[in-house]
């Protein structure tokens, strides 16, 4: 893949974001993992025989994936030159979510705007996976910027940067890990074996654009918001906070738009109605606002320019 085919990618989904018409790849793989998750059961009840399973699926689905889109790229590529690239800018296309976030996020802000709380409640129940139906003004703004800040790791800079380094098979391989953890990747009764495998690969898939996601953050929100002081504490929080949250790579980019913003986030979360104690980020800070959701999407628009540009960069250059 070259620079200006992941420009002309960006630009896609910039312009399209994620329509709902057209068969994107992670919605099969979605379908793939439900059915293994329903057929393997039938045969797989013993914890050891489900982790076993869970294995083959979190190592084979991404393998999949991977040989697929790239054969897909290549038969193209042999028809002619065009082909193979419109291929694979179609593909990587598919990997990135900045312009589906953005639009999510702002039906958020504009409902609270309106100060339509049962909307909004139920704009952000279609980005988080927390209960919503109780949420205050402020959790609502808290859930989002969350949500925000996780996003913009793990569905723009996590996929930038597999694209980078291996093109469109390699991001969509990485979609498939993320999908995986999405879905079974959870520590209750049901996922704790068959989802081991899915949620400790997601892991390591996102240490390194986790952390590139959280000093992007800092530097982007410094220079949107013109006060430098924002750096040090961005880092201070960073620095702090960054490790506490139970997933090794969440905190990083959560702690990050904390401190950036100056805000609080963490804090108890409801699931099916069982809280969730979440350990603070950015503790001091004052309680998230509405208009803290427009500051953090708009962090999150230059984290996307920013990566995208580098990322370009970095393939012209190799």
């Amino acid at each position: 893949m070259t620079g200006g085919e992941l420009l002309a990618a960006a630009s896609l989904d910039a312009v399209a974001g994620d329509p709902r018409w057209f068969p994107h790849p992670v919605r099969s793989m979605g379908i793939v993992i439900r059915w293994c998750d329903e057929h393997i059961r039938k045969v797989s009840g013993h914890p050891y025989a489900l982790r076993a399973a869970g294995i083959a699926l979190a190592l084979g689905l991404p393998l999949c994936v991977f040989v697929l889109s790239r054969e897909a790229i290549v038969m193209a590529d042999r028809a002619t030159w065009w082909l193979g690239s419109l291929v694979s800018i179609g593909l990587a296309w598919m990997t990135l979510a900045a312009r589906d976030l953005w639009d999510h996020v702002q039906v958020v802000s504009e409902q609270l705007d309106r100060a339509n709380l049962p909307e909004a409640r139920r704009a952000v129940g279609m980005i988080v996976g927390r209960d919503t139906d109780q949420l205050s003004q402020e959790g609502l703004a808290r859930a989002t910027i969350e949500t925000v800040a996780e996003s913009t790791s793990d569905g723009i800079i996590a996929p930038l940067f597999y694209l980078a380094l291996g093109g469109a098979p390699l991001a969509l391989a990485y979609k498939a890990v993320n999908t995986l953890d999405s879905m079974i990747g959870h520590k209750d009764e049901r996922y704790v074996d068959f989802g081991w495998a899915s949620a400790r690969l997601d892991d390591v898939a996102n240490w390194i654009p986790a952390r590139l996601s959280a000093v992007l953050i800092i530097m982007i929100a410094a220079l949107i918001m013109g006060e430098p002081a924002r750096v040090r504490t961005g880092w201070r929080v960073l620095w702090r906070d960054g490790g506490r949250h139970p997933s090794p790579n969440s905190g990083q980019p959560e702690a990050a738009m904390a401190g950036s913003l100056g805000v609080q986030l963490g804090g108890i979360n409801f699931y099916h109605g069982v809280p969730n104690d979440r350990p603070l980020l950015g503790k001091g800070g004052r309680q998230p606002i509405p208009s803290d959701i427009k500051a953090a999407s708009h962090v999150m628009v230059g984290v996307c320019a920013l990566g995208v540009t580098v990322a370009a960069g970095i393939m012209w250059l190799v």
